[in-house]
């Protein structure tokens, strides 16, 4: 096809308004987008360099949301070792009452033991036990003095004596005592009547003793602190089932298992948080068994090992604190980072909007001038037709 020829006037009209439309385009496609740079022809250097401030917001916008997850599985095990401690701290309680519940009730003592001088039990002297309804006897097979400080001595021979009973001992006192579960002892400057730690049945019995000098009276009751001793068992069943349900996500904190939380888009900062077991038996606590708390010594060795539980928790619970806190602040710190990071891509490839208003009002101004030009331009042409 042949080029149509068209007079210099009109073709640099042309060329003005063609540049005109091209430019009202352009600012038509920034208005629509909002930015300045929408394409690497734009700016190629102010495009890739926004394009690579946009990516790293975007992959750390990802890692926020990893980081949010690793705070909820931090409370979870902060919930859970709240929930454990409670449950330590009715465990001590459980303790506390069965040690005031006592195993042996008696006020048994001997007045002449306090005394300076004196002879406490003759030789030959007969001691009665009755235990519930049967009696047995025993005779001293020595005479035991005292004098001073060595009653609490001679106390304890005498004791020694008792317990070694047997043999040919009329009524057997040795096997009656073992029968009842119960042991002579010494407290203090007193003789008492003590529950065996042993695991065997003992009904509730009323005991006496008498003679020599000894007048003591009582009541036995070995299983009085079994009711604690279910109640304690029960709650350790619940320290282990709390400590296996407090996972967020398949991430259990309580159970020994790990968590790292990544900061950076390299992984190159992380954190890593180091679970701990928080069930029964890695406090320290163990089942007990039934009789296993008759001895105040028993007892009191449980109630140690709960203090010990209480203050592993408040570790547990001040380490996990200090991780929860540490996720915290780079959480805040990305978050900060994203939004710079896309005010720096915005300065590179936004748009000052009144500004491409101003030029888009300025471009129709030029179109319609341009038009108007090349109207005129034409008329010079048009006048040939006035010759035919």
């Amino acid at each position: 096809m042949a080029d149509i020829s068209l007079t210099a006037s009109m073709r640099s009209n042309l060329l003005s308004l063609q540049n005109t439309q091209s430019l009202m385009d352009m600012t038509q496609e920034r208005l629509s987008t909002g930015k300045k740079v929408n394409s690497a022809i734009d700016n190629p250097s102010s495009y890739y360099t926004a394009q690579s401030l946009t990516n790293r917001a975007g992959d750390l916008e990802a890692l926020l949301d990893s980081m949010g997850q690793a705070v909820q599985t931090i409370k979870a095990a902060n919930e859970g070792i709240e929930s454990i401690t409670s449950f330590v701290e009715q465990a001590k309680a459980i303790a506390n009452s069965a040690r005031d519940t006592a195993v042996v009730e008696e006020v048994a003592s001997n007045e002449m033991a306090g005394q300076a001088t004196g002879t406490f039990m003759a030789k030959n002297t007969e001691i009665s036990v009755k235990i519930g309804d049967k009696t047995y006897s025993y005779k001293v097979d020595a005479q035991i003095d005292y004098a001073g400080a060595g009653a609490v001595t001679h106390l304890t021979t005498l004791v020694g004596k008792l317990n070694e009973a047997g043999g040919d001992v009329a009524g057997s006192l040795k096997k009656a005592l073992e029968a009842a579960n119960l042991t002579f002892a010494v407290d203090g400057k007193s003789i008492v009547l003590k529950a065996a730690n042993t695991a065997k049945d003992v009904e509730k019995t009323v005991v006496s003793v008498s003679g020599g000098g000894l007048e003591m009276s009582g009541t036995i009751n070995p299983n009085a602190r079994d009711t604690y001793v279910e109640q304690f068992n029960s709650i350790l069943t619940q320290i282990d089932q709390l400590a296996s349900d407090a996972s967020y996500k398949g991430v259990n904190l309580l159970k020994g298992e790990d968590l790292k939380v990544v900061f950076n888009e390299d992984r190159s900062s992380f954190l890593e948080v180091e679970g701990d077991h928080a069930d029964a038996g890695s406090l320290g606590l163990k089942e007990v068994v039934a009789g296993a708390w008759n001895e105040n010594d028993d007892l009191d060795g449980a109630i140690t090992a709960i203090d010990g539980a209480i203050n592993q928790l408040r570790d547990m619970a001040t380490k996990f604190g200090n991780n929860y806190s540490i996720v915290e602040t780079r959480q805040e710190f990305t978050e900060n980072l994203i939004n710079v990071l896309e005010e720096g891509a915005d300065d590179l490839t936004l748009a000052d909007m009144n500004e491409e208003s101003a030029n888009m009002l300025a471009l129709q101004t030029r179109q319609q001038l341009a038009t108007n030009s090349l109207s005129l331009a034409s008329q010079a042409a048009q006048s040939v037709l006035s010759l035919f």
